[in-house]
């Protein structure tokens, strides 16, 4: 029996025994705090930039000292102050986390402890599926939360398939506590104006009931030339603060276009020189374009001090666009690349409900949570590639070229996309977080069930084409020593669940004898060992894991899921404000990412595609005495060198860029106004940014330009 198995066993025993003392010893009452509420969030760290806690997955919103698990979670004050525009630009803070684009497309992709997380995979305010598929307004946000490592217990398996490394949770804004009428109106590089209005309000006894609305438009030409991009978006937010009942809604309205948006490219063997960062090697015909509408309402009841149900339900109605031509190019430059007509469109009803109990059995104490989720997406979709014979291009000399007939390759109609996908995830959750020698120690124990019920369709008869339904219980196990207030120790043991892929017909031109079968999801394994500290104005945690995860590949012309990536890796992270009016935000990862079982034993031991040794972010903050209201920032990004192929032949750069900013606070006719700056890549660097992001692949996504932010804020 394999370690995970007896783990999984332990962590069996451990509930079943905690339910016997439950039945067996006095139970004492104890009161529920705002600890594991799914509404309430943890207050902001000293500094203001990162929150003390959040979410982790069906535990709800939980202090970091707490959990046998590290995460970091990003406050609407950074995002403001940093002038972010998308969830990309604030994890650029985070060291742990890479940004990418995904395969073929502009969606935004979040490599984290060296696996992918697409930008699907997210959840908004604790569910699957609800978020805007490729780009999501900062503006929209009053948390961005990364959960770091293995979580399929904690949130169920993803289900775009990704999410083996870390996980992410965006949380709406809320009203706060005094009346805001907020308006920013600013300017990006070139010709990029936009504008956005922020308001609040409570009413009501105690002011229970709160609304939020935000509205954002940005249209013009980015830093990158002859790049425009258009972007509208809205959001309305309410909620009620009751002594026993806690209530959110949440609707948002997303439009997002991108007109000649610079393409990634895949490397023909040797990698060419980074293009300038500012040039744009897309052809004039190519966009990208999305059109969502997404909410999701959630409520917790306090049945008793000590028991309290919650529910959750959501969807999204979205549909998506594109024309693209994403080029192949040889070291020196020149390019081959053909046209690609997509057409997206998707239906997604998701939920959660679940029950929470705090109950002590003599000096042990328990909090039990029992929990099911479900999610539904239907997505229809439709393509056209013109000739793969494509039409020649060059990286540094680009050139028009008039749009080729996309009628060589043709699945669908893009006028009237059909479903070619159903996937019907459903979960069911169990976890006893215990409490021993005076809540000192703290263990987390858990196991979900999850069922996976995934069907596609031919692109153009709309017959079912294969099904694939599998099921597998995901156990965790973890624990926390407390030492005083300021240190605890963790370690886990958790598993990803993935669902397992389905032989192809062919694989680079050989026929598969297999051809059709369906393989058990995959179930990737972590373990982590970690400390952590809290001085009250700074925080600092330090976790060593090893984190594998089992891939297919092709032997003897049968296709099976014996291959295996595992990932070993160091992180440091710090946050906070140790002196006055000077914040630290940032750290660094050293990652491992080594190919442990392969084809024929062929790059066995070689460094996976795309996955840097060094990492670092390192963010600082000045408010300058001399002068009151004046704030000075600077952020370094670092990202190592990165193999282009499995045979570690081929490798991009290491890179570093420096972006800086300053803001400052004042008044202007007597109202509280912000006056911000800032300037991306300040040096010019001309990088490629990343390696792939999408299993399989090797192209390249090149750099942020350097880019100028204005912008002014004023409180109304």
């Amino acid at each position: 029996m394999p370690p995970s198995r007896y783990l999984g066993a332990a962590a069996v025993a451990a509930l079943l025994s905690s339910v016997v003392n439950a039945q067996a010893g006095p139970i004492e009452e104890i009161v529920v705090t705002a600890d594991g509420s799914q509404v309430t969030l943890p207050d902001p760290y000293a500094g203001g930039q990162v929150a003390r806690g959040g979410r982790f997955g069906l535990l709800g919103n939980l202090d970091m000292m707490d959990v046998p698990f590290t995460a970091t979670a990003y406050t609407e004050q950074l995002m403001r102050d940093q002038q972010s525009r998308s969830v990309a630009d604030v994890l650029q803070n985070d060291p742990v986390v890479r940004v990418a684009k995904g395969f073929g497309n502009f969606q935004e992709l979040y490599v984290i402890r060296g696996f992918p997380v697409f930008s699907d995979d997210m959840t908004y305010n604790g569910l699957y599926g609800i978020l805007p598929r490729q780009y999501v307004a900062a503006e929209l946000l009053e948390r961005v939360e990364v959960f770091r490592g293995a979580n399929s217990f904690l949130n169920g398996a993803a289900p775009g398939g990704s999410g083996v490394g870390g996980a992410f949770n965006l949380v709406p804004k809320r009203a706060p506590a005094e009346p805001l009428t907020r308006l920013t109106v600013g300017f990006e590089s070139d010709a990029l104006p936009h504008a956005a209005l922020d308001a609040g309000r409570r009413f009501g006894a105690a002011d229970a009931v709160g609304v939020r609305v935000n509205l954002l438009h940005r249209d013009g030409e980015t830093a990158v030339d002859g790049q425009d991009r258009t972007l509208t978006a809205a959001a309305l937010g309410t909620d009620y603060q009751g002594e026993r009942l806690r209530l959110a809604a949440d609707v948002g309205y997303q439009d997002h276009r991108i007109d000649a948006p610079r393409p990634s490219v895949t490397p023909l063997g040797e990698i060419p020189d980074p293009a300038d960062a500012d040039a744009n090697f897309a052809q004039p015909w190519t966009y990208t374009d999305e059109e969502q509408l997404f909410g999701v309402v959630r409520a917790e009841y306090d049945l008793s001090p000590s028991v309290t149900v919650w529910a959750a339900a959501g969807g999204r109605s979205g549909e998506e666009r594109n024309l693209l031509s994403n080029p192949s190019a040889f070291a020196d430059g020149s390019t081959t690349a053909y046209r690609f007509d997509n057409a997206r469109e998707d239906t997604i009803f998701s939920a959660d409900a679940g029950l929470r109990g705090d109950f002590r059995t003599g000096a042990v104490g328990h909090t039990v949570t029992l929990s099911a989720s479900t999610i539904s997406i239907e997505s229809d979709n439709a393509y056209a590639f013109s000739s793969f014979a494509g039409f020649a291009g060059d990286l540094y000399d680009p050139k028009d070229v008039t749009a080729p007939a996309p009628d060589f390759f043709v699945g669908g109609d893009l006028s009237a996309p059909g479903k070619t996908e159903d996937v019907r995830n459903r979960s069911l959750a169990l976890a006893d977080m215990v409490s021993l020698l005076d809540d000192r120690l703290l263990l987390t124990l858990g196991l979900r069930y999850q069922e996976i019920d995934t069907r596609t369709y031919d692109y153009d008869s709309g017959a079912e084409l294969s099904r694939y339904d599998e099921s597998r219980v995901t156990p965790v196990a973890g624990a926390v020593l407390r030492f005083g207030e300021r240190w605890s120790v963790y370690g886990n043991y958790a598993e990803g669940l993935v669902p397992g892929e389905t032989a192809p017909a062919a694989s680079g031109g050989v026929p598969i004898v297999n051809a059709g079968e369906t393989f058990d999801p995959y179930q990737a394994e972590q373990y982590e060992l970690g400390v952590k500290f809290d001085g009250g104005s700074l925080g600092a945690s330090a976790a060593l894991f090893s984190l594998s995860r089992p891939s297919s590949l092709v032997e003897n012309n049968v296709f099976s899921a014996d291959g295996e990536q595992r990932n070993r890796g160091l992180e440091l992270s710090a946050f906070g404000e140790p002196l006055a009016g000077f914040r630290v935000l940032g750290g660094l990862t050293w990652l491992d990412a080594e190919l442990t079982a392969t084809q024929g034993g062929v790059n066995q031991g070689n460094d996976a595609v795309g996955v840097p040794e060094l990492q670092a972010s390192v963010n600082l903050e000045w408010d300058l005495p001399a002068v009151p209201g004046l704030t000075v920032d600077g952020r370094l990004v670092h990202t190592g060198e990165q193999y282009a192929d499995a045979a570690n032949t081929v490798r991009v750069d290491d890179w570093t860029r420096l972006d800086v900013g300053v803001r400052y606070a004042t008044r202007l006719f007597d109202r509280a106004a912000t006056l911000r700056a800032r300037l991306e890549n300040v040096t010019g660097e001309d990088y490629w940014a990343s390696v792939g992001g999408f299993p399989g692949s090797n192209y390249l996504v090149l750099g942020t330009p350097r880019t100028l932010l204005l912008s002014a804020t004023v409180d109304f």
